[in-house]
């Protein structure tokens, strides 16, 4: 029996969403020739802004498809001032295996330093599966087609940043901005009682 008490309101309900259905024209999007309006966070590929990379190995070991292959080597920095050349790693090898990949976007969030970005581009299919292994340069050219980010919320909660730095415009300046000394709490049966 259902909610409304009467037998058979469901199937009506439901041939009423069919008629009305049936009774509407049916658009067909013409792809090839008309781009598709897609929605503003599709996930197309993704793409490397390899100046942000410090080959932390992040992505590649929270892949769960193991489809992230990255290659460095060290290189020698001469710092003035300091007593002797620090070392840095040089990002040799950043491929993607789109063939086994999931869109599952971890590696995209766990990037520390903003070097991996969702692109809404979806047109790099390929008559190869090979062809689906793309290196940096490849990866690289996609971050053109990577959107802005979107308009912070005005009704939201602020950014991280904008809360620090309405802190720190908020704190007086100088010895009288030192946080009082916390109170002591009196001993146990020492209330009230002079020393």
């Amino acid at each position: 029996m259902s909610d409304s008490g009467v037998p058979g309101s469901g199937l009506a309900k439901g041939l009423a969403v069919t008629l009305k259905t049936m009774t509407r024209r049916s658009t067909t999007q013409q792809y090839p020739d008309v781009a598709p309006e897609l929605p503003p966070r599709s996930r197309g590929v993704i793409a490397l802004l390899a100046e942000n990379c410090t080959v932390c190995m992040l992505c590649a070991r929270e892949c769960p498809d193991w489809c992230i292959y990255i290659d460095s080597h060290k290189e020698e920095v001469a710092v003035p001032g300091a007593a002797r050349p620090r070392q840095r790693n040089v990002l040799d090898r950043f491929d993607i295996d789109f063939s086994l990949c999931m869109y599952c976007g971890i590696c995209v969030e766990v990037c520390p330093f903003d070097a991996l970005y969702w692109s809404p581009e979806f047109e790099y299919a390929e008559y190869d599966i090979r062809d689906l292994l793309h290196d940096k340069d490849h990866l690289g050219q996609w971050m053109a087609t990577v959107p802005p980010p979107p308009a912070h919320d005005p009704n939201g909660e602020p950014s991280k940043e904008e809360t620090t730095a309405a802190r720190k415009a908020a704190a007086p300046a100088g010895p009288a901005a030192r946080p009082a000394a916390p109170r002591v709490r009196p001993e146990a049966g020492t209330e009230g009682t002079d020393r």
